[in-house]
């Protein structure tokens, strides 16, 4: 690989960068301008930037965008909110460069990120990438390392929480990167088909790496690749609206089935759908077929939960609907197990087999 551009370099609007940038606007105005900001101030000059108004009621503030002429910036827009995972493929129909990279608008990287992403791609080429995300209210604190997926078919954010010193120090191999602060080789999102749109939003960014695994694209998490992130597991979904994107809230550092109450039943609704169609899709072999009782016991827990917390509606309207589609869901997975370039045993090696783990981990997306 070349060398990226640094500090003042950059290259030509002809020339195809090595990172392609994506961020999606859905009333996220206000966190613009410190977006474009740390951006400017990245030492890696050498990408290009698609910001996608995805159906925003808010619209795009073009006096910030105008402060901003030596970024490399395409605006597009959609007409209707296409979700975190519509929304992003959209974008990356545009982008240009060997890396796509996947950057929430309240996600604000340090200024070496993109240069310690380009450094981990030239020691691993082809392989995926996750950032190591601190709070931006509380940078002693951390948002996030990396998605953990158990062998019961659950999912949460390595280390939400949790003090900045009990990060882990090291470069590692990880089953999925959260896609606040990701970076993919454009050609295997490509091939992976991208997001599965189905989803919406939520586990979407977890569905994508199980596949790009089994195709055999690794992910690493790479620790002095840092944003500080304001988005927490509480949604701007509180008014029941469907936006892609998590906003600032008050955050609880534990989350577990019995304390439900603080998530908008938007996104609980569709946390508890999509978890059930990412285990459907993705768990490969015999090991479906095994570790299926885990799964089913642990959904029929999240209902029971649900009843005593006055939830129990909305999740078991999400598990109404996954069972509704699961049709088209095995459609996909035998799709998905065909193109498998790795066996079930190296796959689920990197899974939490701790059966207790989701209840007293972080939290559940």
């Amino acid at each position: 690989m070349d060398k990226p551009l640094t500090d003042h370099e950059a290259s030509s609007d002809t020339a195809s960068p090595f990172f392609s940038v994506v961020m999606l606007h859905w009333n996220t105005g206000r966190f613009l301008a410190d977006a474009l900001d740390a951006l400017e101030r990245q030492t890696c000059k050498d990408f290009e930037l698609i910001l996608l108004d995805n159906g925003s009621p808010e619209a795009l503030n073009t006096d910030i965008l105008a402060q901003h002429p030596r970024l490399r910036l395409s605006v597009l827009r959609s007409e209707s909110n296409l979700g975190f995972a519509g929304g992003n493929n959209l974008a990356a129909r545009s982008a240009r460069g060997e890396y796509l990279v996947l950057l929430n608008l309240d996600a604000f990287p340090e200024p070496e990120w993109l240069a310690e992403l380009y450094r981990g791609a030239q020691k691993r080429p082809g392989v995926c990438f996750a950032s190591r995300q601190v709070m931006a209210e509380d940078p002693t604190r951390l948002d996030g390392e990396w998605n953990v997926y158990s062998a019961a078919g659950l999912a949460w954010r390595k280390s939400h929480g949790q003090p900045l010193a009990k990060a882990c120090p090291t470069e590692r191999e990880v089953i999925s990167a959260c896609a606040a602060a990701s970076a993919y080789p454009l050609a295997a999102y490509q091939e992976a088909g991208g997001f599965d749109e189905d989803f919406f939003a939520y586990l979407e960014d977890v569905d994508l790496d199980l596949r790009l695994r089994l195709l055999g694209y690794p992910c690493y998490y790479l620790p002095q690749a840092v944003v500080r992130h304001v988005g927490s597991g509480s949604t701007a979904i509180r008014a029941n609206k469907p936006p892609h994107h998590r906003e600032p809230a008050k955050r609880s550092p534990r989350w577990n089935p019995i304390n439900a109450s603080g998530r908008g039943e938007f996104s609980l609704r569709l946390s508890h759908r999509n978890l059930i169609w990412t285990y459907v899709k993705n768990m490969p072999g015999a090991f479906f077929w095994l570790l299926l009782p885990a799964h089913l016991l642990v959904n029929l827990g999240y209902l029971l939960a649900g009843a005593l917390t006055g939830r129990g509606k909305i999740i078991a309207r999400a598990k109404w609907e996954a069972l509704k589609e699961l049709p088209a869901v095995w459609q996909k997975r035998c799709q998905i197990q065909r193109g498998r370039r790795i066996s079930a045993a190296r796959f689920v090696r990197l899974l939490d087999w701790n059966p207790v783990a989701p209840l007293v981990k972080l939290r559940f997306r």
